[in-house]
């Protein structure tokens, strides 16, 4: 949303009992958990199996040369962000500084040897880092994680030692997966950051009330970045569903919206197309069923209450916003979206 629409990132979030208290944010929960416990049943039956070697023809393609497609993909996304100019790492994050498209370009030719893979994994966090100093850290939590995720995997990809190297997907995995359950919680936190785009594309709701759609799309955004992290058949099912929802989104946004989702989109297709059956963190519980409610309902808390917790820790309970009396400011002034005010 910070790509295209004005906003305040100091301004406090909405409460976290009004969203607890919308039921089409518990109706958008109640279908997710049906859906992930079907898709857990036919996983565990013998269609599942089938499902999954079926993906696995598929893909084989990919899987074969995925380290290839990924770095590939990584370096195509710097030259990218190198050729427009003027950003850190993603359209928001913009900087006068000529010289940062140039390391973004060094980045992009690091990526392409084992030697050098692990200068361009610190060049990326270094441009994070750059970003600190004319962002406040609360922003640029949107992007650690991937950040974090892309490095490390450049990192353990160039790693010699087979023991390291095995997770490098994962720890891509777990980047995006922990990325979109951040970013989807600015859907209920601050639902009034969407209402100019909203207001300006209508058709992005899909017919439906713009106070339903917008908590029940931050729901999906979130569950289907925690499907990464499930088991097989849940994270390359949730992988799939994203890929068709951020290509859907560049048509109506364009080049801006597939530069800057691009590494996502890249990673999702990995995802997609990885052949291991392998689950690392809690096997015992994402196997049960009752596992499905339960890491939910701890990934809702675990996350909810960071964001909540540290947007009131850096920026204090009433925020960081310089607003008339009575007035919540959420918005940055914008002739042509004029929702800076509004009284709560």
């Amino acid at each position: 949303m910070k790509w295209f629409a004005p906003y305040i990132v100091g301004a406090p979030p909405q409460p976290i009992g009004a969203t607890l208290a919308d039921a089409w944010f518990w109706s958008g929960i109640a279908l997710v958990l049906v859906s992930f416990l079907a898709t857990r049943v036919v996983e565990e039956s013998r269609a599942g199996e089938a499902i999954l070697r079926a993906m696995d023809r598929i893909t084989d393609p990919l899987w074969l040369r995925l380290d290839d497609f990924v770095r590939a993909v990584v370096a195509a996304f710097f030259v990218a962000i190198f050729a427009v100019g003027g950003v850190y790492l993603t359209p928001d994050l913009k900087t006068p500084a000529e010289w940062v498209s140039w390391i973004q370009l060094l980045i992009a030719g690091l990526v392409f040897s084992r030697r050098t893979q692990p200068l361009a994994a610190l060049g990326l966090v270094g441009l994070w880092l750059l970003a600190l100093r004319d962002y406040d850290v609360f922003h640029l939590l949107d992007y650690l994680a991937l950040g974090v995720g892309v490095s490390a995997y450049l990192v353990l990809e160039a790693c010699a030692d087979t023991n390291w190297r095995k997770h490098r997907f994962e720890v891509l995995r777990w980047g995006v997966a922990i990325a979109l359950m951040w970013s989807s919680l600015e859907k209920v936190a601050y639902p009034d950051w969407f209402y100019p785009l909203v207001d300006e594309k209508p058709f992005l709701t899909l017919g439906l009330p713009r106070d339903m759609f917008i908590p029940m799309a931050g729901v999906a955004e979130f569950t289907m970045g925690f499907g990464l992290i499930w088991t097989p058949l849940v994270r390359r099912l949730a992988a799939i569903a994203l890929f068709i929802i951020f290509n859907a989104a560049v048509y109506p946004f364009g080049r801006v919206d597939l530069i800057g989702h691009a590494l996502i989109m890249a990673i999702i297709v990995a995802i997609a197309a990885d052949h291991t059956r392998q689950v690392h963190f809690l096997p015992a519980v994402k196997r049960r069923l009752a596992g499905v409610p339960a890491g939910l309902a701890a990934a809702l808390i675990v996350f909810g209450t960071g964001y909540w917790g540290l947007h009131i820790a850096i920026y204090g309970i009433d925020g960081n916003v310089a607003a008339p009396a009575g007035e919540r400011l959420t918005h940055t002034p914008n002739p042509e979206h004029p929702h800076g005010l509004s009284v709560r």
